[in-house]
């Protein structure tokens, strides 16, 4: 058994230390329930949050700003519904984020894909964008959509292939 006050990841887990930063920003594109519980466990997690809301009046009632994308952003796309979400994503690609994916149902085409081949963005540009993202737990509701996200991000940030292999 280890002493308090020796095993650093034991003490965050059991509340005696905060977690550490991790270095890497975590950036949500559009205002969602989903966004929402993202931001939040993610910070939870270490990661710097920010969101990312195109729609002015949204944007105004969104609580984040926007960010400078580079090497230690992952970006998710948490509405795939909306029309400005090429026009996002090629901007998003053009800043060369670490990660970028789009959240959506691996059984419906994805919807990034034309939108980005219309807007003329190289192909090898879209093959960077995941889709589906996050652990494949049967996810429905906001929250639980939110957690696959977040142990899919956290398993690639730790170099693991998430799930239960080994």
């Amino acid at each position: 058994m280890t002493k308090p006050g020796t095993d650093p990841a034991c003490d965050v887990a059991h509340g005696r230390a905060p977690a550490a930063e991790n270095g890497r920003v975590l950036i949500a594109v559009f205002t969602s329930p989903v966004a929402d519980y993202l931001l939040r466990y993610s910070a939870d997690s270490g990661f710097r949050t920010v969101l990312v809301e195109p729609d002015e009046a949204l944007a105004q009632a969104a609580r984040g700003q926007t960010a400078g994308l580079d090497d230690t952003a992952d970006v998710v796309i948490t509405d795939h519904h909306r029309a400005e979400l090429g026009m996002v994503l090629r901007d998003v690609l053009a800043g060369r984020p670490r990660w970028v994916g789009v959240m959506g149902n691996p059984r419906v085409p994805a919807p990034h894909i034309p939108a980005l081949t219309e807007l003329g963005v190289a192909p090898d540009d879209i093959a960077r964008v995941h889709r589906p993202i996050g652990l494949n737990i049967g996810s429905r509701a906001p929250a639980e959509i939110a957690i696959a996200a977040l142990a899919g991000l956290i398993a690639d940030r730790n170099g693991r292939p998430g799930g239960f292999s080994h």
